[in-house]
């Protein structure tokens, strides 16, 4: 079932440089069906500028720092294989460096490239712990102004949305929404 009315809410998150797009439902609302008719859309109408997707799809085992940002940064080299090399090398260490320190090395590469970038986090209710929570927190506070996160999930996440949302710099689309 296609939905241009909420295909047209992500085109205009997306054109005004909202920094994230928040999908949530509970399951079987079509979240990730909304998300990939849009997605696909870009690619045939094309955005004003070259839009790059890359999506990762999240599971109960992505709750360990390390294979979340393996995860992450292989995403992003999806988009652009100079993004994230100085971060893999340091995953592979003896001592995982502080999480913050590695999402401002993953921050400083995506800035450092000149695609504009969608990363899709699917399913992101299932990532419980706080490591990775605030990650996410890290990379929406300081997020290049060309690249967009997109969280499809079933629940809200605990990241900074309230704020977000006063900025003017996400949209939303709820259950009420997909109904």
């Amino acid at each position: 079932m296609s939905r241009p009315r909420l295909i047209k809410r992500l085109d205009e998150g997306l054109r005004l440089g909202h920094r994230v797009m928040v999908i949530s439902a509970p399951a079987g609302f079509g979240k990730t069906t909304l998300v990939t008719e849009w997605l696909h859309g870009l690619k045939i109408c094309g955005a004003k500028r070259a839009t790059s997707v890359t999506w990762l799809s999240l599971d109960e085992g992505d709750n360990d720092p390390v294979r979340f940002l393996t995860y992450l940064t292989a995403a992003l080299q999806q988009v652009d294989g100079n993004v994230g090399r100085a971060t893999q090398s340091l995953l592979g260490g003896p001592q995982l460096p502080p999480v913050e320190s590695l999402m401002t090395l993953l921050i400083n590469d995506v800035a450092a490239t000149a695609t504009a970038l969608v990363l899709v986090l699917d399913d992101y209710h299932l990532i419980r712990i706080p490591p990775i929570h605030d990650a996410l927190a890290s990379l929406l506070e300081h997020q290049p102004p060309h690249m967009h996160l997109c969280l499809v999930t079933r629940k809200d996440p605990p990241l900074p949305l309230s704020r977000l949302r006063v900025r003017g710099q996400m949209t939303e689309i709820r259950a009420e929404d997909l109904r």
